[in-house]
């Protein structure tokens, strides 16, 4: 009985001074509108959002970077700034025909699209975005590749 008497005492004490879950949360949270950033980000990045809808993209909430993100990646790293190339596949009609993979050259599959930049044994090094949600850079096989493009930017294969 006088631990219930000593616990009912502590809260009495330390309810009143404590903050609500609303306040606690900060302005984001308050009246129930838990998904406002989301909602905020959504409107201040809406062009990003419509294109993505509209290519069957998916983006992610932080806004600018789709989630599916290695064609956006390699436009970012040469330089070619066109929100079409995040379509990993979108890639294999840009610049030139290479013939086959070396090194510098863009190799496309239909979902992931990367830069040459060196060659291992009989597999080829591939610089790509979105490779285990990160930059990396590993031996790749270049088997159902669908376009090896030359592609004109300062930093291929760097």
């Amino acid at each position: 009985m006088k631990k219930l008497v000593a616990v009912l005492a502590l809260l009495a004490i330390v309810v009143p001074f404590s903050q609500s879950s609303a306040q606690a949360r900060g302005p984001h949270y308050r009246h129930g509108a838990k998904y406002a950033p989301a909602a905020r980000s959504h409107h201040r990045y809406g062009y990003v959002h419509r294109f993505a809808r509209r290519n069957g993209l998916r983006v992610a909430r932080s806004g600018g970077r789709p989630s599916a993100w290695c064609g956006w990646w390699l436009g970012n790293h040469l330089g070619i700034n066109r929100r079409d190339l995040w379509l990993a596949r979108n890639w294999a009609s840009v610049g030139s025909n290479a013939g086959g993979p070396g090194i510098g050259v863009v190799v496309v599959w239909r979902h992931r699209v990367g830069v040459i930049t060196g060659r291992s044994g009989s597999g080829w090094i591939v610089k790509s975005g979105n490779d285990g949600h990160r930059v990396r850079e590993r031996v790749r096989s270049i088997s159902g590749a669908i376009a090896f493009r030359h592609v004109g930017g300062g930093n291929v294969g760097s």
